[in-house]
């Protein structure tokens, strides 16, 4: 097996070097997004105005800066599963630019937004903000689904050296992370917010609902599925599983994360929180 499917990643300098080297325009712009949510961060203790919902407006900045950061550099990471001369073919280089373009659209309206103590989201106040707003949902939908063609590639022409669990567990997370997290976020959209009930109190870091549901948590952990899974497997490996168990966990871990996502939105959709005041 590869040992870069293994070892711990250390945010070290050799770490970010072979980041930047798998994928120099998804890490450069991740690393970017994560410096900006950084100064949104920040803004939030200078700027004290707040939007109608009571949260401060550079939170939703914060937040999604730090997803997309998290989203871009995963990205980039994966890439180095793909066979070296297929990394810059052209389904690969078309997925970089949607993720960029998608990601860009995204940033700049919420960011634009924010700055002006409006919502980005839900905001269909002016046929412009309407309109926005649908462009934002659709280009959110374009940047999960970035997933698929990556996990395509990486399962019919993955790095040398990789094990078959391995590149499975790629393929799972990735598609896993279009199924769930597109889902659940096209869910969120359809019920007009992410609350489900009574709205009041918000989960540290987070911000989810503490009073009713928030459909945000199985988004949530649909989304990081594309991290999980690979880790799962990895993890297997690294303690010396043999190859029969490594993929009994592998087919159990992938299982018990859709099944939590979908009792987390099960629970959610009920109006009851997870973690209540």
């Amino acid at each position: 097996m590869n040992s870069l499917a293994i070892r711990p990643v250390r945010f070290t300098l050799p770490f970010l070097t072979e980041l930047i080297e798998r994928q120099r325009s998804l890490a450069l712009y991740g690393l970017a997004s994560i410096a900006l949510a950084a100064v949104a961060v920040a803004m939030q203790a200078i700027d004290p105005r707040v939007l109608e919902s009571g949260v401060n407006v550079w939170v939703k900045p914060a937040k999604f800066l730090s997803s997309v950061g998290i989203f871009t550099l995963t990205a980039a990471w994966l890439f180095g599963y793909i066979r070296t001369e297929r990394r810059r073919s052209r389904p690969m280089r078309a997925t970089v630019g949607l993720i960029l373009l998608a990601s860009t659209f995204e940033l700049v309206w919420i960011i634009w937004q924010g700055s002006r103590g409006l919502e980005s989201h839900f905001n269909e106040d002016t046929t412009f903000y309407a309109l926005m707003y649908a462009l934002m949902g659709i280009f959110s939908v374009l940047l999960v689904a970035t997933t698929l063609p990556l996990a395509w590639e990486i399962g019919r022409r993955p790095a040398a050296g990789l094990s078959g669990d391995f590149i499975a567990a790629l393929v799972i997370g990735l598609v896993l992370t279009f199924a769930l997290g597109g889902g659940f976020g096209i869910a969120i959209a359809a019920n007009g917010g992410h609350s489900v009930g009574a709205e009041a109190g918000a989960a540290p870091l987070f911000g989810w609902n503490r009073s009713g549901g928030d459909l945000r948590i199985a988004h949530f952990v649909g989304i990081h599925a594309e991290q999980a899974i690979p880790i799962l497997a990895a993890v297997a490996a690294g303690v010396g599983l043999t190859l029969r168990a490594r993929w009994a966990v592998l087919i159990a871990g992938s299982l018990l994360w859709a099944g939590l996502a979908f009792a987390l939105y099960a629970q959610a959709a009920a109006g009851r929180p997870l973690f209540p005041l």
